[in-house]
């Protein structure tokens, strides 16, 4: 399985973003795609998290009214909406797959993207 994220960039809070993560290789029918960030000196954090059959989502209460997490089946695409973005928000954002487990611990993940920069200036 390979992930590929996309979408990140420089934006100044209050504003914006939509990352994508691309999902190629075999998967089970049933999994969880998640979204991590780690900012500089901190560890890496739970952000979102769908799963990939019923849909249902859960986030960090950081984001929660402010992020969205959603996904694409055919395109095996899942995309994270954030909005109201704060400069606290800036970090190294992963998507990240998990074949069994709860949705928020990072070791549950098996697989992850390489990762893509959000740069949210004051």
């Amino acid at each position: 399985v390979q992930l590929v994220e996309s979408g990140g960039g420089l934006v100044q809070a209050g504003g914006s973003l939509r990352l994508s993560c691309a999902a190629s290789g075999r998967t089970s029918s049933s999994y969880t795609m998640g979204w991590f960030r780690q900012a500089p000196g901190k560890e890496r954090e739970f952000v979102a998290a769908i799963d990939w059959s019923s849909g249902s989502t859960s986030y960090t209460d950081s984001v929660k009214g402010r992020f969205t997490i959603s996904r694409d089946n055919t395109k095996k695409t899942v995309y994270l909406q954030m909005s109201s973005l704060k400069p606290e928000d800036t970090a190294v954002y992963y998507c990240a797959l998990n074949l069994a487990g709860g949705p928020r611990i990072t070791s549950h993940y098996r697989y992850w993207g390489q990762g893509t920069l959000v740069t949210v200036s004051s």
